[in-house]
């Protein structure tokens, strides 16, 4: 038996699949692998998302098995292929095309309106009809045979298996017609595959443009950086940079690492960071991170992360993660995908037999022909590239505004949202509160934030912030903490030279039936009418004095909440503040459903209490104390406030605290699955029409294929529509 080892993350760039029903196959086979967690194959962007657990399988193990049923795997941005697939796409439609060409002249005379036309008699010699449909059979279409083997092998139909089918049977019956002087349709075998690989030229352009519209941020990584090793700078390739060395950043280049600025100070362009296009100033002390652009004078910068672990490539990780994951539409596509093929080729099959049984019985030319345009123009394709398409631009537009998707299923819950529960510290407020007031029951107030800021050391709380940013601007020696403990939504306990020190709230000294002192509460009162938060200290489990905190609402909380209720969307306020504070935050904002003084597992009760009323909730938190709440909601949005932890809370994630970002990120996914459910009325829409029609004997195989190819175009030209919809959308005020 295997030791168990940590989970990994394998993301793959793929090569050679042909329609949805390759991913399919991918998936089940490496899905089967001994160690593999969850596969996630994405056709449009050519991409696999697997997880595996490092104890029990291995990247080339995974690699291998992909090789092993048709296809090439490389990690993400080492295939070195660029576009090589579509050159080589390029390649054989160009000699398809050249050798198809004279084979299509013939068709003049199988058709009375076309009969005008002059047709070269050594373009009818069945030899040189021959010579060239074999070409364009078994040279420019090989790779269709390639397909269909390996999926018949694995017991499985896809494209290929329908090509290779339909385009082989039109070449046999013209061959056996050639040996018997019969009429020669070698330009139906020629014309599919040719027509087919147009199709798929057009398809993989248009998803070449739809990924990098979903991907920016390959043009945001630097690819050298300027580095200073004993006193000396030389440009060296990023793979050589260190955590700690220091670099030159000139005006107009990308930061090639996450760091520290050590020296100087300049304008820089975070626009894909923040969402936000204007520039911010950033000096020496401050945090800068790859991606973002130096637009004033030079930096000098420490480097604190590189590589993976900057922030610009966990974003860039996280995105290519979403759009590989399917929302609930597209596994249902799935679904009806792996049976698609197999019932397409039971039709055809029915239609021979109709044809040759009872509509025009004994003739084997006019039943395998209709059997053959049913064959040709069924294609899963377009029915799968309804959902990830319009997916992988979404994720893309959202990313470039400072929102960072988990998991495409969040982006199609989000679309049917009903109420969004906001907290309040760092949600609805700016989330920098600070000290305003301090009531000292015996000694110094200074004496009392010292060892308050001392408890707070190790807290992440905004108010913890508070404590200590108070005790450092009043210029105070803090002691370190020892044993230190948390309790959510509460407080905290720590000893501070050998003293137990509780900071907490009203409800948490209840708890341990400590005593609030009388002569705090006129101070409480006072404070609390104003809106602020109070918060009391314990030394040794008596009361020592109380803090008051104010915290300002963020100027762009009013719009957010008007622009939800104009969505439709009710809002409420969830907060563990006193309700005198959370009132006044909401009644700044028109918040008007309020709920105070809550811990984070009664947070989390109130939601389930609203979904189970039957209403799609979402949460939007800071993520410290918010997570019960955020994994108890439909979608969970953890609000990042630039830090780099919020990545690893909620379904999905505002880099920057902007509120803005969930009714933008609420109208994206509205557009998006309306886009979605166009695609998949006009892939449904073509199968209802186009097979029935071909099954009647009403268009030619060669119509039938070049339909089933063009099928697939439209669906992303549908979805590249999208991409005009959201930013005209998005442009407008919200208040409209």
């Amino acid at each position: 038996m295997q030791p168990q080892g940590e989970e990994e993350v394998l993301d793959l760039r793929i090569h050679g699949m042909s329609c949805t029903a390759c991913a399919t196959r991918i998936e089940r086979a490496v899905g089967k692998l001994s160690g593999v967690s969850t596969v996630s194959v994405h056709y449009a962007a050519k991409s696999a998302y697997i997880t595996y657990d490092a104890g029990a399988a291995t990247p080339a193990g995974i690699i291998e098995r992909i090789s092993q049923i048709g296809f090439q795997a490389f990690p993400h941005g080492r295939d070195g292929s660029g576009g090589s697939e579509i050159d080589a796409l390029k390649l054989r439609v160009f000699v398809g095309m050249l050798l198809t060409l004279p084979l299509l002249w013939t068709m003049a005379h199988h058709y009375s309106v076309l009969s005008f036309i002059p047709v070269p008699a050594f373009i009818e010699d069945p030899i040189l009809q021959l010579l060239l449909a074999s070409i364009v059979q078994f040279f420019i279409g090989m790779p269709f045979y390639f397909g269909a083997y390996y999926a018949l092998r694995e017991r499985t139909a896809n494209m290929d298996v329908l090509v290779a089918i339909g385009t082989s049977a039109a070449y046999v019956y013209s061959y056996a017609a050639m040996l018997t002087g019969g009429a020669l349709y070698f330009e139906t075998s020629a014309v599919v595959i040719t027509a087919v690989l147009v199709g798929k030229l057009l398809e993989a352009a248009a998803s070449e443009r739809v990924m990098k519209e979903g991907d920016g941020y390959a043009s945001l990584q630097a690819k050298e950086a300027i580095v200073v090793r004993g006193g000396k700078t030389e440009r060296i390739p990023l793979d050589r940079l260190r955590i700690g060395d220091q670099l030159i950043v000139e005006s107009n280049e990308h930061l090639p690492a996450d760091g520290l600025i050590v020296e100087g100070e300049s304008t820089l362009d975070e626009s894909f960071l923040t969402g936000e296009s204007g520039l911010v100033k950033r000096t020496a002390g401050e945090h800068v991170y790859a991606g973002t652009t130096v637009r004033g004078q030079p930096l000098r910068l420490q480097v604190l992360a590189t590589g993976r672990d900057t922030m610009l490539s966990r974003i860039a990780a996280m995105t290519r993660q979403a759009q590989a994951t399917k929302s609930s539409i597209g596994r249902r596509v799935d679904r009806m995908s792996a049976v698609f093929v197999p019932v397409m080729m039971l039709l055809s099959f029915s239609t021979l037999l109709l044809w040759l049984l009872w509509l025009d019985p004994g003739n084997w030319k006019t039943a395998s022909i209709h059997a053959l345009a049913v064959l040709l123009a069924a294609c899963p394709c377009a029915l799968g590239l309804a959902a990830p398409i319009s997916l992988v631009l979404a994720t893309g537009k959202l990313a470039r505004r400072g929102i960072v998707l988990k998991e495409a299923g969040a982006l199609e819950r989000l679309a049917s949202l009903d109420l969004i529960v906001l907290d309040k510290t760092g949600t609805l407020t700016e989330g920098k509160p600070a000290v305003t007031g301090i009531s000292a029951l015996n000694g110094a107030p200074n004496a009392l934030l010292r060892l308050a800021a001392a408890a707070e050391e190790r807290s992440q709380h905004p108010f913890a912030a508070a404590m200590r940013e108070s005790a450092r601007r009043a210029g105070l020696v803090v002691p370190a903490s020892t044993a230190y403990d948390s309790y959510p939504g509460k407080g905290i306990e720590a000893l501070v030279e050998g003293k137990s020190i509780a900071i907490g709230n009203a409800g948490f000294a209840a708890e341990r039936a400590w005593v609030i002192h009388r002569s705090l509460q006129g101070f409480a009162g006072r404070k609390e009418e104003a809106g602020e938060t109070v918060i009391y200290a314990f030394i040794d489990g008596l009361c020592a004095g109380a803090f008051s905190l104010s915290d300002s609402v963020k100027r762009t909380s009013k719009e957010a909440v008007e622009g939800l209720l104009a969505e439709g969307v009710s809002v409420l306020l969830a907060t563990g503040d006193h309700p005198s504070a959370a009132s006044k935050a909401a009644a700044m904002t028109g918040i008007k459903n309020v709920h105070a003084s809550l811990l984070p597992e009664q947070k989390a009760a109130l939601i389930r209490k609203l979904q189970n009323e039957g209403l799609a909730v979402a949460m939007a938190g800071d993520g410290w104390n918010d997570a019960p709440a955020l994994a108890a909601a439909d979608v969970g949005i953890a609000m990042g406030g630039g830090t780099e932890a919020a990545l690893d809370a909620g379904d999905m994630t505002l880099l920057r605290s902007r509120l803005t970002g969930i009714s933008e990120a609420l109208l994206i996914s509205r557009l998006t699955v309306r886009n979605i459910r166009q695609n998949l009325a006009f892939a449904f829409l073509y199968n209802a029409v186009v097979i029935p029609f071909a099954a009647i004997g009403g268009i030619e195989p060669w119509m039938a294929g070049t339909a089933m190819a063009l099928s697939s175009v439209s669906v992303v030209g549908n979805a590249l529509r999208l991409n005009g919809q959201m930013r005209r959308q998005l442009d407008r005020p919200l208040s409209t």
